[in-house]
């Protein structure tokens, strides 16, 4: 744990102590025995292009109200990095380790002396309302956030409960108390189409705003309440309205002054909805009734040491159990939930809808998530899963089709594949069924043909993006032609694992000419090998190979790869791996390959290459999610040793305690999850498959604390930095004859126990 995060911590824990009405005792206590949430560093991925943000929010809130230091470029899809000096404002939406920014609604910013408008600049923030900061005065543990502004000698506090920002500021004494509300600001600048400002008591102003950004038809209302009178000027442009208390349009602003003199410190509550005014403050009166800010922060922290206590872990260095629970806590953001507290919600058919009886939830990024976080949540939190795919399953029935990439009631169709079908096949083949089997399997089937129509959204590309061409040709060609479709051979490698997780619902539904069909469509991937390089590579509608070939060239989103080249995507195949060995000629020359893959040059050719392509291990490329499950194939060609080599040097060379902690986008819990899994010892190798992939624990004791009440424990003897090799291997007592277990064994409850050793041990499972 580096200084500046031990002290920011112990600050804030004594804080905590000092307000905590008579709990000074238990809360010292927990500081002495380091409670898990004692590990979690929010500032892990703020920096490099992990695009996390550090700000305040509850697990899975609503709101995340967090410093907004840039809004442009590709490290500011968080709002913040780490490296930056200046402050925009505090902003009360955010996404979690995205490439793709959007959100950044609702900008508060304080300030002193004379009122701006405008923002200013990184390089001269005085010319607007920016104030330079140091990570020395800012500080950030899980549900709070602080900073000192500067610039205007302003202490800017900040918690949230799910739907609700809670903000507090001190300002100096003698000096003016004003505050800039911004309706323009958004990460990745995206157009405002309409906005409003209505002052409604001389304490309340609320807002809305429709924005078209990555979500290409979002609306977002706030209820705003403060603990004192003030005055408002309200601005559109540069010019201000005045004499008026509603104003609609663009590019508004409004500036309030306070003018209780005694009292140094400023109170705001606000309350946001995507439905209307009424839910904004509905939002805001249930959840935080009161002024109290301390409570506030306590029940955000209490709910988060709830959340990380879900696993507790012993042994390892300060440093793995800080990366590890702040994995947990990454894990717990995202989805996100969408409802309102009386249970309405925006669909994706823009109408308001009513969820009696569990949460909707947003934010999908279901291309990265369904490899690890979704099979992560069937072990700790599956009712919570559960109700993840119910959300899908309603935006399928409002929206037209099963969602790829899905946020805030809005199809973005980023990404390929159509992963909520291994999402959901993953959970029912893992007994978590709360939700219309029937109904999903006919989703997933649509999902998985050519079908325009009936899909709602506001963008023709995005419907092309939902559904192209390319599940066409799979499905009237047999393959997807790379001179027909870009992307060619990422889409037919998903499309060829996604059929196989269909095939597998079909049967156990006994549905066996879909079974048949869709087996047939997973080995799809075959036609993609050309024996003579040993890669898969894009096939034209003449049945060649593309030329010119070069497998480690990559022109980002513009060739037959999506984010990677063909040394990663080569190994897209984990419903067959026995298949893959076949096709590239045996175990033998499988092996040979797959030792290259880690051991040639890191070098990436091509002038406009995919900078996801990052965290390089020879040409594994561990920053992005093509590449997360490759590891655990030497399991499946009986060289284990080599899995928990990697997965050790994976873990030990490219995760840190520190804001460069991620080698890649965290990609809504997906880096994080990674971690987790392998850190206890396993992983989600192919989901779908209830099967876990044995790989090397860090921590001697591991124990996951179910929701059925039962435990599953995970032990490690001779646990060290140079004992990374299993010498063996029992499960309740019995020695294990293979790298594999199933996810009934930690349902069921019982002991998973490693024995480590220096030297590899070729015949543990031979």
């Amino acid at each position: 744990m580096n200084r500046i995060f031990k002290l920011t911590y112990l600050g804030v824990v004594l804080s905590f102590v000092a307000c905590s009405n008579g709990k000074k005792t238990n809360t010292l206590k927990k500081e002495e025995s380091k409670n898990n949430i004692a590990y979690v560093n929010p500032f892990i991925g703020t920096g490099g292009h992990g695009h996390t943000f550090p700000g305040a929010t509850t697990p899975n809130g609503m709101v995340q109200l967090s410093p907004d230091t840039r809004t442009a470029g590709w490290d500011a899809c968080g709002g913040y990095h780490y490296t930056d000096n200046s402050i925009l404002g505090f902003s009360h939406t955010h996404l979690s380790g995205t490439g793709i920014g959007d959100l950044g609604d609702v900008l508060f910013m304080p300030f002193t002396g004379k009122s701006k408008i405008n923002r200013g600049t990184p390089e001269d923030p005085d010319s607007g309302y920016r104030s330079r900061f140091s990570h020395e005065k800012e500080t950030s543990i899980p549900g709070y956030y602080a900073v000192d502004l500067l610039d205007y000698d302003i202490k800017a506090e900040l918690t949230a409960s799910t739907r609700v920002g809670f903000h507090r500021y001190g300002f100096p004494k003698d000096k003016n108390k004003g505050l800039v509300i911004n309706l323009n600001h958004t990460i990745h600048d995206r157009q405002v189409v309409d906005s409003e400002f209505k002052i409604i008591s001389d304490t309340e102003i609320v807002g809305r705003k429709h924005i078209k950004g990555w979500a290409p038809n979002r609306h977002i209302y706030f209820h705003a309440k403060f603990d004192q009178p003030f005055t408002c000027q309200l601005f559109q442009g540069d010019s201000e309205q005045a004499d008026i208390n509603h104003l609609e349009g663009q590019n508004l602003v409004a500036i309030l002054n306070f003018e209780n003199e005694n009292s140094n410190t400023v109170l705001s509550k606000v309350g946001i909805s995507s439905v209307d005014y009424e839910g904004a403050k509905k939002n805001l009166l249930e959840e935080i009734p009161d002024w109290d800010f301390d409570k506030t922060k306590e029940d955000a922290y209490k709910a988060w040491e709830k959340e990380l206590d879900v696993i507790n872990v012993q042994g390892g260095s300060e440093d793995e159990k800080t990366i590890f629970y702040t994995g947990l806590y990454h894990t717990a953001m995202t989805p996100y939930i969408f409802n309102d507290v009386d249970g309405r919600y925006r669909g994706m058919d823009q109408n308001i809808h009513v969820s009696k009886d569990k949460n909707m939830y947003t934010v999908f990024s279901l291309w990265d998530t369904f490899r690890g976080f979704h099979p992560l949540m069937t072990i700790i939190h599956p009712n919570k899963n559960e109700d993840f795919i119910n959300s899908l399953l309603n935006q399928y029935d409002q929206g037209g089709i099963l969602p790829k990439w899905e946020l805030n009631g809005n199809y973005t169709g980023t990404m390929i594949g159509y992963h909520s079908v291994p999402v959901i096949v993953d959970a029912y083949f893992k007994g978590a069924r709360n939700f219309d089997v029937e109904k999903a399997y006919e989703a997933m089937v649509h999902a998985a043909t050519y079908n325009v129509n009936g899909i709602k959204t506001f963008s023709d590309v995005v419907k092309e993006k939902l559904s192209p061409k390319a599940k066409m040709y799979n499905e009237t060609l047999g393959f997807i032609p790379s001179d027909l479709e870009n992307e060619s051979v990422s889409k037919a490698l998903e499309y060829a694992y996604n059929d196989w997780c269909i095939a597998q619902m079909a049967k156990d539904l006994g549905k066996n000419e879909d079974y048949q069909r869709f087996m047939e469509r997973s080995k799809h991937y075959q036609k993609y090998f050309d024996k003579e390089t040993g890669f898969m590579r894009g096939v034209n509608e003449d049945k060649t190979f593309r030329e010119p070939f070069d497998p480690k060239f990559s022109q980002h989103r513009k060739d037959d790869y999506v984010e990677g080249n063909a040394w990663q995507w080569l190994w897209f195949v984990p419903h067959d791996v026995d298949g893959l060995v076949d096709l590239m000629g045996g175990k033998e020359k499988f092996v040979t390959k797959l030792d290259e893959l880690f051991s040639t040059g890191s070098e990436i050719t091509g002038e406009e290459s995919s900078s996801d392509i990052s965290g390089l291990i020879g040409q594994y490329a561990h920053g992005n999610e093509p590449s997360h499950h490759i590891t655990h194939m030497y399991n499946y060609v009986g060289e284990s040793w080599k899995t928990q080599k990697l997965t050790d040097s994976i873990m030990s060379s490219l995760y840190f305690n520190n804001p460069n902690g991620l080698s890649g986008n965290e990609d809504c819990g997906q880096m994080s999850a990674w971690y987790i899994l392998n850190a206890m010892g396993f992983y989600s190798f192919c989901p779908g498959n209830t099967t876990y992939s044995i790989g090397r624990p860090i921590f001697d004791d591991v124990v996951i604390n179910l929701s059925n009440g039962k435990h599953f424990t995970i032990k490690t003897k001779n646990n060290s930095a140079k004992n990374k090799f299993i010498q063996s291997l029992k499960l309740n007592g019995k020695t294990m004859t293979e790298p594999f277990f199933d996810h009934s064994d930690i349902w069921n409850g019982g002991t998973l126990e490693f024995e480590m050793g220096p030297d590899e041990n070729k015949q543990l499972f031979n």
